[in-house]
């Protein structure tokens, strides 16, 4: 272990014996959700690294470039020639984000209605995406030989959105492991940097699916360590309002080091008189002890703790690739709607290119977005929950991987949202006929009254009446939408 990591060790240390929060859930469990955080909504994830320059496969390129019988093996070797002669290290300097422009990302992010941005500070390859004191393996030293994620901050919040920031630093133990088993120019023992340790025990298949040892199999001390005092000079450095963590930090060696990063994040956040949060996936973190993430998922019901779903703009990587292949804006829209029915927010990916363009199709997409939101954000923003979250035939599937899965929203799907004196109610397929019956508003399921029904974004002319099985609307005129149509709802 390196000096300056036992520096910061013993820094960490000092801080949360200073307090308030100590390093046990008893004391973390007390952590408030940021009211900023519950009121925003919808956020910005950026996957841009090193394995943007390959941009075949996905961002798991670096693993799978280094298992034998892949077709990221057999492309890197076609591509690039062998391993011990054009290994993933090599990629660094091709890594030249020669047209970054972070003004013009953060002005399209703003454009999409996003209200948070998290870049991805380290991914699993052990890159960092900013100045490091702790290793020289960082884009501040290598390759574009900038702070990306500090010129990314001053723009993020230049245009009023909360910058955050990612760590996926634990997956880097193993996550080259492949490494070991053949004549790979990285095949010995021990901390290679930005490889990691390589353990051997993840030296094949994808630990993400292993259903043995994938948890149970300790990290070494020294990468524990390296991982809390890189996470918390991240933290320091940048003072990012998020912190997220990939899945990894599940293995029970982290619980002791994932309570120590929490007492310094929220102490310092307290010192700087900040809200700040941690995401989490799967049981890593006590229940309120921080807010609760899922992959490529959604929830069936409200969860009455906020939560987020992290997902993407392409759906086979989150990374950039010559051959993503992107969702329709519309779809995004409805999701974004049922998780915040459901007390959630969504963390939408994009993926640039290595030189530091964004796509197109993922322009295109997020500006989609940006417009239903400029029309109907008040449905979004700053809202909570209703009584139920909606109604309707389509069923959410509960758990992560599940984005693409679901079938088609209809017209009878509706969710609610609610920021007194109204209710949201999202019609997520908006019927030719304008007739609109919502059982949950009916007199028999909801005995307030129903003051007045409008539209937002439309002009068309509302009648309504609260009779006792459901809400009967007639929209007047026709509406051509393919996204989802809200209807404002005062009650009283």
């Amino acid at each position: 272990m390196s000096d300056k990591v036992q520096a910061y060790l013993k820094k960490i240390d000092q801080v949360i014996e200073a307090g308030p929060y100590r390093a046990d859930w008893a004391s973390l469990n007390e952590y408030p959700v940021p009211e900023w955080y519950k009121k925003a909504k919808f956020g910005i994830f950026i996957h841009w690294g090193v394995y943007s320059v390959p941009a075949f496969g996905s961002e798991w390129y670096p693993r799978l470039m280094y298992l034998e019988g892949t077709k990221e093996f057999e492309h890197h070797v076609k591509t690039y020639g062998p391993h011990k002669d054009f290994g993933y290290k090599d990629f660094i300097p091709m890594f030249r984000a020669e047209k970054f422009d972070p003004k013009e990302w953060a002005r399209l992010f703003r454009e999409s209605g996003a209200k948070y941005v998290m870049p991805v500070a380290e991914h699993h390859d052990g890159f960092q995406m900013y100045d490091s004191e702790l290793s020289e393996w960082c884009a501040s030293k290598m390759g574009p030989k900038r702070d990306v994620l500090g010129e990314l901050k001053t723009e993020i919040e230049k245009e009023g959105m909360v910058f955050c920031a990612s760590s996926h630093r634990a997956e880097n133990y193993w996550f080259f492991a492949g490494s070991r088993t053949f004549d790979s120019g990285i095949e010995g023992e021990g901390m290679v940097e930005p490889y990691g340790f390589r353990d051997q025990a993840y030296a094949s298949g994808d630990p993400q699916h292993m259903d043995t040892g994938v948890y149970s199999k300790p990290a070494t001390k020294e990468h524990l360590q390296n991982w809390l005092a890189r996470t918390c000079e991240l933290v320091d450095k940048y003072q990012p309002k998020i912190v997220w963590f990939d899945w990894w930090i599940q293995n029970e060696c982290f619980k002791p080091y994932l309570k120590k990063f929490a007492a310094y994040y929220y102490n310092r956040a307290a010192q700087w008189g900040v809200e700040v949060a941690i995401n989490y996936k799967y049981e890593a973190y006590a229940y309120s002890a921080a807010v609760f993430d899922i992959e490529r998922g959604q929830l069936s019901a409200i969860r009455p703790r906020f939560w987020q779903t992290d997902t993407a703009v392409a759906k086979n990587s989150w990374g950039y690739t010559e051959n993503n292949q992107f969702k329709d804006p519309v779809d995004i829209v409805c999701d974004i709607i049922d998780i915040v029915s459901k007390n959630g927010a969504m963390l939408l990916n994009v993926g640039p290119r290595a030189d530091g363009t964004i796509t197109e199709e993922d322009q295109a997409v997020l500006r989609g977005i940006g417009s239903w939101l400029a029309v109907n954000g008040e449905s979004i923003y700053d809202t909570t929950y209703w009584q139920v979250f909606g109604e309707g035939p389509t069923q959410v599937e509960d758990g992560a991987f599940t984005d693409t899965s679901r079938q088609p929203f209809t017209s009878k799907d509706i969710r609610f949202t609610y920021k007194a004196p109204y209710v949201y109610a999202n019609v997520l397929v908006w019927p030719e006929d304008g007739k609109i019956s919502i059982e949950s508003l009916g007199s028999k399921k909801f005995s307030g009254v129903v003051r007045n029904v409008s539209l937002l974004g439309h002009d068309n002319k509302v009648t309504f009446r609260h009779e006792e099985g459901a809400l009967e609307i007639q929209a007047e005129g026709k509406i051509e939408s393919r996204y989802p149509v809200c209807l404002k709802v005062e009650i009283d």
